[in-house]
């Protein structure tokens, strides 16, 4: 049974000697080395919100692994990091009788060299009681009695592997925001804090994209399409793009574009928007806003931010 209630809130509980708290500079390694990430911790603590997080990054995750199961996914991973090389699991108390092997699996996978960190998440017994209560669902290991009999069974299951954890979360204070940002935090690399761009040109008579985080409109520039020995040249060629750059207010406009995205991406990835999609339109999608798509994708890659483009309308007629 999958469980992660909305908490309205994800110090801490007393941590056992030996078990690292979460430093602001404590990462793991980096995404191109093969790694295996375990998140394991106690039922209501936010372990589907942080298994979500890391798919938001890009990796492998599967919920509920039985932890025998694990040696098996670990040899998904390449040795170069070049294939997969990103997998996570969530292995909880949900494995029911298969969790008594966890310590056991652990121990194979450092006899065979596996690159493993282990993400316990927890929180005080009054959240996760409160979590529980507020969504009206059963505790795992509940077992028909008090939720406070399920929580106390699980601590008790999962003290072993918890004393293992390489990184301790207490989400007691933590909103599913803020639980997604430190998982960020926690395994993310300097690439992956950048937010993506999408730089999408269209025509305003097929419909302005529905994914649009914004809209910018061409038709204040004069229309290649008039222009009989342009008209079956688009955007990607340098006649049209030429043209259409070239007219006054066409380049500053861009520029003036770039210039407001790129303060702002930064806060964009704090509030954990990864992708951004900017329109471009004018008439029918294939000349003015095809060239400032262009020149607008190639000044941003020019700061070294990841873009890329999409011309939406431009084979249409």
């Amino acid at each position: 049974m999958s469980v992660d209630p909305n908490d309205s809130a994800l110090s801490p509980p007393t941590v056992p000697e030996g078990v690292p708290q979460l430093d602001a500079d404590q990462v793991l390694p980096t995404p191109h080395q093969p790694e295996l990430l375990i998140i394991t911790g106690m039922s209501g603590a936010g372990r589907s919100r942080a298994a979500q997080a890391l798919e938001d990054l890009d990796w492998y995750v599967v919920d509920n692994l039985p932890p025998h199961m694990l040696i098996p996914f670990a040899d998904l991973m390449t040795p170069d990091g070049g294939g997969v090389h990103r997998l996570a699991a969530v292995v909880d108390a949900r494995s029911g009788e298969f969790f008594d092997r966890l310590a056991a699996v652990l121990d194979d996978l450092q006899v065979r060299d596996v690159n493993y960190r282990i993400v316990f998440l927890d929180a005080d017994d009054d959240t996760l009681v409160r979590r529980y209560e507020s969504n009206r669902r059963p505790h795992p290991m509940q077992d028909g009695g008090r939720i406070m009999t399920g929580i106390s069974r699980e601590r008790a299951l999962l003290a072993p592997v918890r004393s293992r954890a390489d990184v301790l979360i207490d989400s007691s204070h933590m909103n599913v925001h803020d639980l997604a940002r430190h998982m960020r935090d926690v395994v993310a690399g300097e690439t992956e804090e950048q937010v993506r761009l999408t730089i999408m040109s269209f025509g305003f008579k097929h419909g302005i994209p529905l994914d649009a985080d914004w809209v910018a409109d061409m038709r204040y520039l004069q229309n290649p399409y008039w222009i009989a020995e342009l008209r079956h040249l688009t955007g990607l060629d340098a006649p049209v793009a030429d043209y259409v750059l070239n007219q006054p207010g066409a380049k500053e406009f861009g520029r003036a574009y770039v210039a407001m995205l790129t303060p702002i991406l930064d806060g964009f990835a704090r509030e954990l928007k990864p992708f951004i999609t900017v329109a471009i339109g004018c008439t029918g999608g294939r000349h003015r806003s095809v060239a400032m798509t262009e020149f607008i994708a190639a000044a941003l890659r020019e700061k070294g931010l990841p873009v890329r483009t999409l011309h939406r309308d431009m084979g249409k007629a």
